[in-house]
């Protein structure tokens, strides 16, 4: 890191990075951290390999959305890759509470109504990886929600839907198996919401093919 900042300077960029880790119940600063010291390359491409694949879903997914959408983006923090759709209306502020994120970032980032899904490589509750699925407030009705696949279901302790990796990577059409879950979770939380859906979807097009002008 240290390295990376005076190349930097070198060339007239000052760089200020804030050393704690974000989402950890307990953080050590980047500069002194001795304990998390392990790489194992040929995991490191499997889960990069994992990333772009789920990427390439979540984009295809993305396009039947014509409301607010977030692209699809990593949190380096909690380490999940995300996207996330807007209803357009004010949420109930966020309580916060998020280790070591400031409540001001978690408020804004709940101001409006959400459903988010996302892939997350495990850890605590879910030592597994696991795609995932929360809406923000989560509607009356939203847990009993009929979901598609049959191996998704919804946890008390995350409360969210979760689909674990190995049944998206053993499913006969991965592709299908993932849209379906991201389909049902998101229908899930529009129904229960009552958000505008016609107003809001449209068919499924191609990432980063504009639609063609009728």
């Amino acid at each position: 890191m240290r390295a990376i900042m005076a190349a930097l300077a070198d060339v007239g960029i000052e760089v200020h990075i804030d050393e704690i880790p974000n989402e950890l119940p307990y953080p050590i600063r980047f500069s002194e951290d001795r304990v998390h010291a392990a790489y194992d390359g040929e995991y490191a491409q499997r889960f990069w390999r994992v990333l772009l694949q789920a990427d390439r879903v979540f984009k295809a997914f993305r396009t039947s959305f014509i409301g607010k959408c977030s692209p699809v983006h990593f949190f380096w923090g909690s380490f999940d890759l995300a996207v996330t759709r807007f209803s357009g209306r004010r949420a109930p502020r966020h309580p916060g509470g998020v280790p070591h994120l400031s409540d001001e970032v978690a408020c804004e980032a709940y101001s409006h109504e959400v459903s988010s899904a996302g892939f997350w490589p495990g850890g605590g509750v879910i030592d597994y990886p696991a795609f995932y699925s929360y809406a923000y407030p989560m509607p009356e009705g939203f847990r009993s929600a009929p979901l598609r696949p049959e191996a998704a279901f919804f946890s008390q302790d995350l409360r969210e839907f979760v689909l674990p990796y190995d049944a998206v990577r053993t499913a006969a059409s991965p592709d299908t198996t993932l849209l379906d879950f991201l389909q049902s979770t998101y229908e899930a939380a529009a129904d229960a919401g009552k958000w505008d859906r016609a107003a809001l979807e449209c068919a499924p097009g191609i990432p980063g093919v504009p639609r063609a002008i009728l």
